[in-house]
């Protein structure tokens, strides 16, 4: 007897894997944390969402290199005269990321890096001072405390404008953006190729959380004070 395929026989494969999906939304829980548990003065527990931050980007910057197809930024990052025309509406969008997205994701996850890092050097000048606060001068050390502030300031516009480009696409153009994000796919939000194996993702968290706890260790303590 002859059976009719139903959607789930016609489904592509994924948009977004499960590594790219998670980064995505616990981004969207950590950011809110960050600025809550600074402005409340919860220091450790902001230090703490500081390093998950940090591993996440190290850990999505590796998976643009060795990710699922539509996940990495060669899939998605384009030159100036492809992100021109797609602004005239003379290049597609592509299945993923269309060539201006991509670009926003390369500013968003260079801004979390900045944010991140700079956070390690950083101190609120009472009780609290970052892992590697005293592995440089005290010129760096302000340096980076305005690099962290303006990475903020930077973040919070880049967050408003990716909403209001995800509101305009998923209910002005009908996209359904935030479907394919939560569930991987969506009608017209399919990959063209399978997602690579987790155990790719396994390895690189594990890579990036090693390294980074190395290099907290190698942190010079603070001068003594005689």
């Amino acid at each position: 007897m002859n059976r009719t395929p139903g959607n789930a026989d016609r489904a592509g494969f994924p948009l977004w894997d499960w590594p790219t999906r998670v980064f995505h939304w616990s981004l969207v829980v950590l950011l809110p944390l960050a600025w809550w548990t600074a402005e409340e003065g919860q220091m450790e527990r902001h230090e703490w969402v500081g390093y998950t931050v940090l591993v996440l980007v190290l850990f999505r910057l590796g998976w643009g290199l060795i990710g699922s197809r539509h996940s990495r930024f060669s899939d998605f990052l384009r030159g100036p005269r492809t992100v021109l025309g797609y602004l005239r509406g003379r290049e597609p969008a592509g299945a993923g990321h269309n060539p201006l997205g991509g670009w926003s994701v390369l500013v968003l996850l260079t801004l979390l890096l900045a944010q991140a890092v700079s956070g390690l050097f950083n101190s609120d000048r009472i009780l609290f001072n970052g892992p590697l606060y005293y592995a440089v001068d005290s010129d760096t050390r302000d340096f980076l405390g305005v690099v962290h502030e303006w990475a903020f300031n930077g973040l919070m516009a880049m967050v408003a404008l990716h909403l209001l480009a995800v509101a305009w696409h998923q209910w002005r153009l009908g996209e359904k953006l935030l479907q394919a994000m939560w569930l991987g796919r969506a009608d017209g939000r399919e990959g063209q190729e399978p997602a690579v194996a987790l155990w790719r993702a396994v390895l690189l968290v594990a890579g990036v959380s090693g390294l980074f706890w190395w290099v907290l260790q190698q942190a010079p303590p603070p001068p003594r004070m005689w």
